[in-house]
């Protein structure tokens, strides 16, 4: 067999082994007008359990450094299925057209939609305690799928995992939106413990010689600090 071919099955099975987790999650960035977002968040505030009450809702944040004005939250859905039928069921849902999305929709100037799978060697974890604060790293990956870069992506991120300065709440990588993307959710106790933290990881050999080998496989990277709001299940 030949190293193309074997490199084909191996891509197969770690793609066949992402959707076989089966469930999916949607990631949705909003941008708020500035001077529209206290509103914005003191309507999502009162009105989210109209919209939770269709599907479950992983998390929601505001970004603290990065990008202002600007709100993550993530979604699950069992499958495409389900998603279509939420949307659906909410867009004849005259409670929530009326009472939030026409209000809400002005006070936004961007709206964004990436959907994630869980990636196989992951499971969605939780916070050590509520009220810390979250960072969500981007990474853009070399075409190739976990295939290619899974292996030296998952050192890094386990490695880092073993310095115990932070939890790691899950890593998502693209189904649809910007391709060859993952994303991953860390929680910290706070900003500064973070700060603490990321100094005694580079001092760490094992995550320094992670690092130096899953970097290559990097096209660019970014981040975000996020404080859960009121109405996020993720504190």
């Amino acid at each position: 067999r030949s190293a193309a071919q074997q490199a084909t099955r191996r891509m197969a099975s770690m793609t066949v082994g992402q959707q076989q987790h089966g469930r999916m999650y949607e990631l949705r960035t909003y941008t708020a007008h500035p001077h529209a977002f206290p509103a914005f968040l003191k309507l999502t505030n009162e009105c989210i359990h109209l919209r939770t009450a269709h599907s479950p809702l992983i998390g929601y944040w505001s970004v603290e450094h990065g990008p202002l004005v600007q709100l993550v939250h993530i979604w699950q859905y069992e499958d495409y299925a389900q998603r279509t039928a939420v949307r659906a069921a909410l867009a004849k849902d005259p409670e929530w057209q009326e009472t939030y999305i026409a209000k809400a929709l002005p006070m936004l100037c961007s709206l964004e939609s990436e959907v994630t799978y869980l990636v196989p060697w992951n499971k969605l974890g939780e916070p050590k305690k509520q009220g810390g604060v979250y960072e969500l790293v981007t990474f853009d990956m070399k075409p190739g799928g976990p295939a290619l870069w899974g292996k030296a992506f998952r050192a890094a991120i386990t490695t880092h995992q073993h310095v115990g300065y932070a939890s790691l709440i899950g890593v998502w990588h693209s189904e649809f939106g910007k391709l060859n993307r993952v994303q991953v959710l860390w929680n910290f106790n706070s900003a500064d413990s973070r700060a603490a933290g990321r100094h005694l990881a580079h001092e760490d050999a094992r995550v320094v010689a992670a690092v130096r080998e899953s970097v290559s496989y990097v096209v660019a990277q970014s981040n975000k600090l996020l404080l859960p709001t009121p109405f996020s299940p993720l504190k």
